[in-house]
């Protein structure tokens, strides 16, 4: 009961200091709530890249760690064509989609750490601010920017700390917050 009500003091002070624009730098996890096990076994050459998007979600919040190939909860794909996508069955399960007609025109990183905050409970955000990472495409191929800012961060910590919910749906579709690749006109 203790170790709950400092999680959720913690993640309440995150928030409150959030909100007044007080940055954290990087809170370490001193003992996670769950451990999301992501599978990268069909990620081909994307694999190493998860990796590093799971270390960037697991050192900018608490209560939650990805862990890799320890089972299933989150399956990411190499695919090609049809734009990169994030598909949540419920918080911190789902499947990450990686095109890599896409990862040719924007950071792959990006993408790949856009798309797990999907996962993580992170709806899109299309204004083009590049600092925030859930801008997606918006922010354009410039914008190389994988790391959630204080308040997303704050947000998936206190999902996971249950300090709020996520959306009762069984399963949410992200999709378009990649503009599709670019074709040449002849």
């Amino acid at each position: 009961m203790t170790s709950r009500l400092n999680r959720l003091a913690v993640a309440f002070l995150a928030t409150a200091l959030a909100t007044l624009g007080v940055t954290v730098a990087n809170p370490s996890p001193a003992s996670a709530a769950m451990t999301i096990c992501y599978n990268t076994s069909q990620a081909g050459s994307y694999a190493s890249v998860a990796n590093q998007a799971a270390s960037i979600w697991n050192n900018a919040t608490v209560n939650l760690t990805l862990s890799a190939n320890c089972g299933s909860n989150l399956r990411i794909y190499r695919i090609t064509g049809g734009g990169s996508y994030a598909v949540r069955t419920s918080l911190g399960n789902g499947r990450v989609y990686i095109d890599t007609q896409q990862a040719a025109q924007y950071s792959v990183l990006r993408i790949m750490t856009h798309e797990i905050g999907h996962i993580l409970g992170l709806p899109d955000n299309y204004n083009g601010n590049c600092a925030l990472l859930m801008s997606g495409g918006s922010a354009g191929t410039s914008c190389t920017n994988a790391y959630p800012s204080s308040a997303e961060a704050s947000r998936v910590s206190n999902l996971f700390a249950g300090t709020f919910s996520a959306t009762d749906r069984s399963a949410d579709i992200f999709r378009d917050s990649w503009p599709s690749a670019l074709t040449s006109v002849s």
